[in-house]
């Protein structure tokens, strides 16, 4: 894909000039952390807008494009431009580590403005290695990021900003050789030296794992995206069943954050396909139910809807 091949590279992608204007995302212009606000015109801002879009799936349409922004080495920040001078240093050695493929992939980050804004100053830090260690159903202990086709399940955990907008980080992560991590792992570094990252799947990955001790050597910052999206309409109500219950419910957006952690590609697609089916007024609702009833199963829907209204 065009937009892994500009940022793996790095000079494309950092080098085109395409009258950007230098714009401070923290909104304090002494701090020096400073991004480069893509102009709507440029080649950059439609690659990056397709790739986040194209993995928006049903929600694309309501998905508004607010402002886009690169993590540049034309900063005048000394360690940013040391960190870009560490990611290609750090590719060289993972080259030569694995028979000359550092395996560098895109991964999304969900975070609130204030995290985002602090992981582009000083890096990753342990409070985002907190993130993955109190959520029992994490693929290990470290920074998890999702496939860039895949910004949906990533959209749907962000936090809003006092403006209601939210925002994701699109990164640059050497993967080296990873090993399969399963969820619920305690895991917070490689089981031996073969190793480099972790994945959900070694086949089809979703999900990538970057432990603490590589975590602002493996992963680049490269791209804010930030965006305002509806909410998905309705709920789903349950109690002691599925059937005619009307009590208690949980919405779409907590349901789709949470299947998503349980279920493989195929049938994640599956549920949002019927999603959109409901929401463009193909099905009823009682067909959406039936439908996810289908692919999900009653025992883990009955589980979310118990767990989120106790």
């Amino acid at each position: 894909m065009m937009m892994a091949a500009q940022v793996e590279d790095q000079e494309p992608v950092t080098g085109l000039d395409n009258g950007e204007v230098i714009d401070s995302f923290s909104g304090n212009t002494d701090s020096g952390a400073s991004t480069i606000l893509l102009r709507e015109d440029s080649q950059e801002y439609d690659v990056l807008k397709k790739c986040f879009l194209a993995g928006m799936g049903p929600l694309a349409s309501e998905t508004t494009i607010v402002a886009m922004r690169k993590n540049s080495p034309a900063s005048n920040r000394v360690t940013t431009r040391a960190r870009f001078t560490a990611s290609r240093v750090f590719t060289e050695a993972m080259k030569r580590k694995n028979g000359g493929d550092a395996n560098v992939k895109l991964g999304w980050y969900s975070g609130s403005k204030p995290e985002i804004q602090n992981i582009l100053f000083y890096g990753f830090s342990i409070s985002q290695i907190q993130k993955s260690q109190n959520d029992v159903r994490s693929h290990g202990v470290g920074i998890h990021l999702v496939h860039h086709l895949l910004s949906l399940p990533a959209a749907l955990v962000c936090e809003a900003d006092e403006e209601g907008i939210k925002h994701l980080l699109l990164c640059r992560v050497i993967l080296g050789k990873p090993e399969k991590i399963f969820a619920g792992s305690r895991q917070w570094y490689p089981s031996s030296r073969e190793f480099d990252s972790g994945v959900d799947n070694l086949q089809i990955p979703r999900k990538y794992v970057i432990w603490s001790s590589t975590m602002n050597s493996y992963i680049l910052p490269s791209y804010v995206v930030s965006f305002k999206s509806s909410r998905p309409r309705g709920n789903i109500r349950g109690g002691g069943g599925l059937g005619r219950v009307r009590s208690p419910c949980v919405s779409f957006t907590v349901l789709f954050s949470l299947l998503v952690k349980s279920l493989d590609a195929p049938r994640m697609h599956a549920v949002l396909r019927a999603y959109e089916d409901f929401r463009k007024g193909k099905v009823r609702r009682w067909e959406l139910i039936r439908r996810m009833r289908e692919v999900v199963g009653d025992e883990l829907l009955v589980g979310i809807i118990k767990n989120q209204s106790g």
